[in-house]
């Protein structure tokens, strides 16, 4: 009697369809297709003939893994359960309500027999209202399938991406600001023609001086959408680590990620984050080792020399008044002579005018820096003056390189770079024959096991100075042999400034490793390239010496 009041009464029926990024992989392989229209076709023509099911909503969850029921046609299904207003679900199988074992089964073996809910699932023959021992075991042991399945799908996906990461594949769902996906490829990104002048912008105007603030509010000014509100703008679907408001503007924040990625000089780095396994959807920071890096992957959008002076602009300490939108020309590159501190600019306004004027951090905190103040004018226009020197002496130096291009000048370079490389391969030589003799010393009772130890981590050390100089050395001669290029294209940052009136940020940036302060006012200046520039010095006054610029001359 009780089975015929069973197929008499009327369920109110969900219907309930998933797909997932783990049925494409299956699809791929030859398995049978889990498309969404499938699943519903399948569902209505098996409910098309039974009168006792009354279908009240169909519920979707496209592109929701079924390792966790965070889903949201998932959800709105289960409040419907507890409103009453459904009591049986269909699927077309187990694996389609869910794949993670210990949550189906509480729902499937707790949730759903106390609020009275009827399940069905198609291929698997399972119907929870004929439920005996037999179907209980087959329902564990399906659930328990499923789950395994999902353990090798995620080994499977994550083998995949990662062989497309390491091919230089660009395997994120959505390309970064100022780019977009090839038309034909989207695992390649070419510029976005709009974004990414914008992004270029930015990078002028970070190294011309302007704070990320200053940045932000002139793209907010000018009318410019911030990215995700572009993405929005382009049709395009919205995602985001960060927690989205209506209406999404520019802050100094995004001007920094923007400032600090590396995608825009055409290097690729992926795999920066990782999740721990297939059940958990939080993902962790990876370890920088275990990064895939490609560089020139795309096409760049700024230089790698326009990308190098912002990230130098983005490391100085260039602390800005509260609504200054732009730094000093000198901001975060002063030093103290006297003790190594910051030199920081100060201003004082006497009833007429602004006095601005430079002094040690140190004594403005402590008064214990023997460095007084030193108007800002003054050190300014010794520093433009003394870069007008520098640069008008490295005009002059490639002057004479280019008048000596006809004599060997090629040959000693590469003599003495191979006479550098001699030197240091016999250093090699000496500290490893150093370090075999450091093991019959200890055994010998000479040494100590720790100092053994200490001594052996020494010569290690000179041992890699000495072959990272060496692979230096086979980079310089490899210029000098190909002709492809001067090693000397240092010059260019100085050369191009010939003339130079003004003292800007940007030529700075460019021209300037930090400014030294001395307590008799006397200044300091470490440029740019100063080792390469006292090397070829070093190497002209050795051609001068040996008479070739004379016979250039």
């Amino acid at each position: 009697m009780q089975n015929n009041a069973n197929e008499m009464a009327v369920f109110n029926t969900a219907i309930y369809v998933r797909l997932s990024k783990e049925d494409i992989v299956a699809a791929q392989s030859g398995r049978e297709s889990n498309s969404i229209t499938n699943q519903k076709q399948l569902i209505l023509d098996f409910l098309k003939d039974k009168p006792e099911f009354n279908i009240v909503s169909i519920r979707i969850d496209d592109g929701y893994t079924g390792t966790n029921f965070d889903r949201p046609a998932f959800q709105r299904m289960l409040n419907d359960i507890k409103a009453g207003r459904i009591n049986c679900v269909v699927v077309k199988d187990l694996s389609r309500f869910g794949r993670e074992y210990i949550n189906s089964g509480k729902y499937i073996h707790r949730l759903f027999p106390v609020l009275g809910v009827r399940l069905i699932a198609i291929n698997d023959n399972i119907d929870t209202i004929t439920r005996d021992e037999s179907s209980e075991f087959s329902i564990t042991l399906k659930n328990l399938m499923n789950d395994n399945y999902s353990r090798d799908i995620s080994v499977k996906v994550r083998s995949q991406l990662q062989v497309k990461r390491k091919h230089g594949d660009f395997i994120c769902p959505f390309a970064p600001y100022g780019y977009q996906k090839c038309e034909g490829n989207h695992n390649r990104i070419e510029p976005d023609p709009y974004a990414a002048t914008v992004v270029q912008d930015i990078f002028n105007w970070k190294i011309q001086g302007m704070t990320n603030n200053g940045i932000a509010i002139r793209l907010a000014e000018s009318g410019i959408l911030a990215p995700l509100e572009y993405k929005r703008h382009k049709g395009e679907p919205l995602f985001s680590g960060f927690k989205m408001k209506e209406r999404c503007e520019w802050t100094a924040q995004a001007v920094a990620r923007i400032l600090t990625n590396p995608i825009y000089i055409g290097t690729l780095r992926q795999g920066l984050r990782r999740r721990p396994n297939y059940k958990i959807k939080k993902s962790i920071p990876t370890e920088e080792n275990e990064w895939v890096v490609i560089h020139d992957a795309h096409e760049p959008v700024v230089t790698k020399r326009t990308f190098y002076l912002a990230q130098k602009a983005l490391l100085i300490d260039t602390r800005a008044a509260p609504r200054a939108t732009t730094v000093y020309p000198l901001s975060g590159l002063l030093e103290c002579g006297e003790c190594g501190n910051a030199v920081t600019r100060s201003t004082i306004n006497n009833g007429y005018k602004l006095y601005s004027y430079f002094r040690c951090s140190v004594r403005t905190k402590e008064n214990r820096c023997e460095l007084k103040q030193v108007p800002e004018a003054q050190v300014e226009a010794a520093v433009l003056q003394l870069l007008q020197e520098h640069i008008s002496a490295v005009v002059e130096l490639d002057r004479c390189l280019s008048e000596i291009q006809q004599v060997p000048y090629q040959k000693i370079n590469v003599a003495k770079c191979e006479q550098r490389r001699e030197k240091l391969a016999a250093e090699i030589a000496r500290y490893r024959d150093l370090k075999a003799s450091l093991y019959e010393d200890m055994k010998e009772g000479l040494i100590s096991k720790t100092d053994f130890c200490d001594i052996r981590g020494q010569y290690d050390a000179r041992i890699a100075d000495a072959l990272i100089a060496q692979e230096q050395i086979d980079r310089e001669l490899s210029i000098y042999l190909s002709g492809e290029q001067s090693p000397n294209n240092w010059m260019k940052t100085f050369t191009e400034h010939r003339g130079l009136k003004s003292l800007t940020r940007a030529v700075v940036l460019e021209c300037i490793e930090k400014v030294v302060i001395h307590k008799d006012e006397k200044l300091e200046i470490i440029f740019e390239h100063s080792e390469d520039y006292a090397r070829l010095v070093s190497s002209l006054q050795e051609y001068a010496a040996r008479g070739i610029l004379g016979e250039a001359m």
